[in-house]
């Protein structure tokens, strides 16, 4: 992510966080519900770090999904007015990890997949 106010054409300056002055990565991310319109299915979170984030792979029992699912740590998410005067969201996290599979959480707290008592 460029800081589009100090790089020039020549000289390209990455993005860094207003309060913490760490490097701010975009992450394309993509909604999967098929009722949504084209504009609102994709937006970009902002991650603050050291270093450019990696997609995680998909848990095996993810596979053929036509993304990857994945949870932001830390995720913010700041409204504010548009050029064009229209309400808008920033989203910023703190990281990106792979989301656990389905029913693991559960299994890791000893319980069934509805959630009862195993």
């Amino acid at each position: 992510m460029l800081d589009f106010e100090a790089s020039t054409k020549d000289r390209p300056v990455p993005a860094r966080d207003k309060v913490t002055g760490e490097l701010m990565w975009a992450v394309p991310v993509m909604d999967g519900d098929p009722s949504l319109k084209a504009a609102a299915k994709s937006l970009n979170v902002k991650i603050v770090g050291p270093v450019e984030p990696v997609v995680p792979a998909a848990p095996p029992e993810m596979a053929g999904l036509p993304f990857v699912p994945v949870e932001f740590e830390g995720l913010a998410v700041t409204p504010y007015v548009n050029p064009q005067n229209r309400l808008a969201y920033s989203f910023k996290a703190r990281g990106m990890r792979a989301v656990s599979a389905p029913g693991a959480k559960a299994a890791r707290h000893g319980r069934g997949a509805a959630g009862d008592a195993g």
